[in-house]
């Protein structure tokens, strides 16, 4: 009886923290966008690695390569408010120091419908803090809403 409450113990502690560690990289793929709502660059910066690639599809199926300090210079002339992406979290998978997050999106400017696509996040967990190593996007207009 006693082996099983090991095992048991064990195997629950080892859930826990699978648990714990999606809610890590949900918490930073989050702040990344709480950050562009907030117009706030300290924040944007403080989730992407030193070396992170940022890309973007576009419409002709080509790929754009963006550096990070770019995106958040673009971002330091916005205003609160001015640009809010709307994310749901599809699908999550962890495998030790690496996450691979996609979430479908539809943008806002300005309180206005922009844009919508994908977001594809690779994550690396660096001094146990999740850190965004590459994102790649899809943008359209032509949305299922």
């Amino acid at each position: 009886m006693r082996k099983i409450f090991i095992v048991l113990l064990f195997l629950s502690s080892f859930c826990f923290a699978q648990k714990t560690d999606d809610d890590a990289v949900k918490q930073t793929i989050e702040k990344l966008f709480i950050g562009m709502k907030n117009a706030d660059t300290i924040m944007i910066k403080s989730v992407f690695a030193d070396d992170a690639i940022l890309q973007t599809i576009t419409k002709n199926n080509n790929v754009k390569t963006d550096k990070v300090q770019d995106f958040v210079n673009s971002i330091s002339k916005l205003s609160k408010n001015d640009a809010d992406e709307k994310i749901k979290f599809e699908a999550i998978h962890i495998d030790g120091s690496l996450a691979s997050v996609f979430t479908p999106y539809e943008f806002y400017f300005k309180g206005k419908f922009s844009h919508c696509g994908a977001n594809s996040f690779q994550l690396v967990k660096q001094n146990d803090v999740w850190k965004i190593q590459y994102l790649i996007d899809t943008r359209r207009t032509n949305c299922n809403k």
